[in-house]
């Protein structure tokens, strides 16, 4: 039976979590992919002295240096298979800008450690995440982040890394997903976030034979 990383991770913890994130985290059948679409409240961050960094991050489909309300984006997931033989899922969110379309991407696997998120592309930013289920929401958090240098991964040193934390959870109410993502530091505060709802499912497409998300 395949299973998603996230079923790899979290085991019976999976089946508590609301049932419509279920269908987001667990696996997708082949042959098809996932595809949402909705509108962040907020991307990026209003501290213009961090853009010159983030216009460097956006070269490789990572972060933007923006800070715009309302945005409509869309989200497709689509399972890969690792390194070690075992089905990641590649994402790719793209986001319709003031200043044009954007996207960022990103490849989680499954690790004996936990989740691993490999961003970018190249992918050239690790991020190891904890997750827990909490009122059957799903909350991650950056747990250590490296920097590929070459052929070494090059850890950032826990003082200096940014703190990744996202949630995601169903609003029954409104019929939609909400997902947030903050990136903060102890010594300056949030640095970076999107947030907002989106609608998702999963589709019939042609599946990925795309190997080693690192």
């Amino acid at each position: 039976m395949v299973r998603s990383p996230y079923e790899l991770v979290l085991g019976d913890a999976l089946e508590v979590l609301h049932p419509r994130l279920r269908t987001y985290f667990s696996a997708i059948p082949a042959g098809q992919r996932g595809e949402g679409s909705g509108v962040f409240d907020v991307v990026g961050t209003p501290r213009r002295w961090l853009w010159p960094v983030l216009w460097l991050l956006g070269t490789q489909r990572v972060l933007f240096p923006v800070w715009q309300k309302d945005v409509p984006f869309t989200v497709t997931n689509t399972p890969i298979t690792d390194a070690a033989g075992q089905v990641a899922v590649a994402a790719t969110r793209t986001f319709q800008l003031a200043g044009g379309e954007r996207s960022m991407v990103d490849a989680i696997t499954a690790t004996p450690s936990g989740l691993v998120d490999y961003l970018g592309d190249p992918r050239r930013i690790e991020a190891r995440l904890s997750a827990i289920v909490v009122n059957g929401e799903l909350h991650m958090s950056s747990m250590v982040v490296r920097v590929r240098v070459g052929r070494a991964w090059l850890r950032i040193p826990r003082a200096l890394a940014p703190v990744v934390a996202l949630t995601e959870r169903f609003d029954d109410a409104d019929d939609v997903q909400r997902v947030s993502v903050i990136l903060s530091s102890g010594a300056l505060g949030k640095l970076y976030e999107y947030s907002g709802a989106f609608r998702y499912e999963i589709t019939a497409h042609g599946s990925s034979t795309e190997e080693n998300p690192a």
